[in-house]
């Protein structure tokens, strides 16, 4: 996908997500979402953090966090979460829906993957149906298996993981195939992307996440 489809994707994805968090109600919002140690509420939060992170807001989080990018990152959204109700983050979702800004450090790919990947965390474990389109999952895998900072390579070396409903796959060893949504989950490091996946390798990609 070019930077213009990428950036026009995303803003669909974050209205059609906004419209999702319109029907929950409150005991939905506390919900543990795929996204390990996070609620659904601190998910939406990190997503309305997207378009409104400076650079010195980053360094200075990464700092507090003594480097550590990830927890600086599960700090920042947790505290947004505890700051603006529900309601007020899903607003903040939809007034940015179209803007191309992303935090520091970041590519032009992230936002998607974010927009994908966080949809899920959010929607599986309230047994809502999200589906993702399949051009945005296909550069999302792209991105994610060929990114440092998703570590997807190094952690599935030995392995090739293959899309069964596009032509997509990468890697090579034992096969672990499925639909490219849950691909993309095992990617990015959910186990709940195993649930749809199958191949002689499953076992070992399971391992790997453990």
């Amino acid at each position: 996908m070019e930077r213009a489809e990428i950036v026009a994707t995303v803003e669909r994805e974050r209205l059609d997500l906004a419209d999702l968090l319109d029907e929950l109600g409150p005991e939905e919002w506390t919900r543990p979402s795929l996204a390990r140690g996070w609620t659904v509420q601190d998910v939406v939060a990190h997503l309305t953090l997207t378009t409104r992170l400076s650079p010195l807001a980053a360094m200075t989080g990464v700092l507090r966090a003594r480097g550590d990018l990830n927890r600086m990152i599960g700090d920042s959204a947790r505290a947004r979460a505890a700051r603006y109700a529900p309601a007020e983050l899903v607003a903040q979702l939809r007034e940015n829906a179209g803007s191309a800004r992303r935090p520091l450090g970041t590519q032009p790919p992230d936002p998607l993957v974010d927009m994908l990947v966080h949809g899920q965390d959010i929607a599986r474990p309230l047994g809502r149906p999200r589906a993702m389109p399949a051009a945005a999952v296909a550069t999302g895998l792209d991105h994610v298996w060929g990114s440092s900072f998703y570590g997807a390579r190094k952690r599935f070396t030995g392995l090739r993981l293959r899309a069964t409903d596009l032509d997509w796959s990468a890697g090579e060893g034992e096969e672990v195939r499925g639909p490219a949504g849950d691909l993309l989950l095992l990617a990015t490091g959910r186990p709940a992307g195993l649930d749809a996946l199958d191949g002689p390798g499953v076992t070992q990609a399971a391992a790997r996440l453990a």
